[in-house]
């Protein structure tokens, strides 16, 4: 099975709406509390999706469903928090390349170790092309020695391990076990957002104060985190893992190009030359 077109452009639409919310959300720079207050309101908002999604699929709701949730809750929860603590040590065009370089390459070797998947010559050629890509985004590697790595990368790789974490998790929930992907990533954002009631209490004035102060980064985020994963968990109801994965991470171009022009964090050049190493990847990959 390889990447069809159809799948590509869902996966390309995703990885849009993933750099805008990360570009949102460097900008509001809210920690933990925003994390709480972005799941909460998509909870709410994504409530209509949910049932037009239960009403036209007709799928039966099974109880192992509940499991797969929780657990998806429990692996995002550590990736938005670690996220956000790179966001809050680091710039966007640092953080985001290489969380979401470390990411699919784990995902790949994951997905052909665990899962059985065969990728293509072509295609993991493909990985490579995007892997290189994303570590040329990060500019000189030799600056990043032990006794001079920022927190921010340490964050970054960590937030790498959760994202291979859920990935994989959540291609099992919607293709073994067909767990209708709005379903799946709604249950997850409740699961969230319930599991970080204890510290949204305890830091009620944080809450309000953001609330107030940043509604409108909320809403956003709340509207095209969900909106970016959604796309990307239909993507894999019916395409390998190891072909979705590095190709949502075309958003690692768009990130950066938001990052230089927007964030003035700089290396445009660098950048332009890295996102052509991307894109022979994808291209690698669509062919493959």
């Amino acid at each position: 099975m390889n990447l069809t077109g159809l799948a590509l452009l869902i996966v390309l639409c995703a990885a849009f709406f993933h750099a805008s919310w990360n570009f949102i959300a460097k900008k509001a720079c809210g920690g933990t509390t925003f994390v709480w207050l972005f799941n909460m309101v998509a909870a709410i908002v994504y409530i209509p999706v949910v049932i037009g999604e239960i009403w036209v699929s007709k799928a039966p709701l099974q109880s192992e469903y509940i499991i797969f949730m929780v657990g998806s809750a429990i692996l995002h929860l550590g990736y938005f928090i670690l996220l956000n603590r790179g966001y809050d040590t680091g710039d966007l065009s640092l953080v985001y390349p290489l969380a979401r370089g470390t990411g699919p390459l784990l995902v790949t070797f994951a997905a052909v170790v665990f899962l059985g998947e065969r990728p293509s010559l072509i295609a993991l050629m493909g990985t490579l092309f995007i892997a290189v890509g994303v570590f040329l985004l990060l500019g000189n590697p030799i600056k990043y020695t032990p006794q001079k790595t920022s927190p921010a990368v340490l964050f970054a790789i960590v937030t790498g391990v959760f994202i291979a974490s859920y990935t994989l998790w959540d291609k099992y929930a919607v293709s073994s076990i067909a767990v209708p992907p709005v379903l799946m990533y709604w249950g997850t954002t409740v699961g969230q957002a319930v599991l970080m009631v204890p510290y949204a209490l305890k830091n009620r004035e944080e809450v309000i104060n953001q609330w107030r102060t940043k509604r409108l980064a909320i809403v956003g985020v709340a509207i095209l985190c969900p909106l970016s994963y959604i796309l990307v968990l239909t993507a894999m109801s019916f395409t390998p893992v190891s072909y979705v994965a590095p190709v949502r991470e075309a958003s690692i171009l768009i990130g950066a190009i938001m990052g230089a022009r927007f964030l003035n964090e700089g290396d445009t050049k660098l950048r332009i030359g890295a996102a052509i190493v991307i894109l022979c990847g994808i291209t690698s990959l669509a062919l493959g």
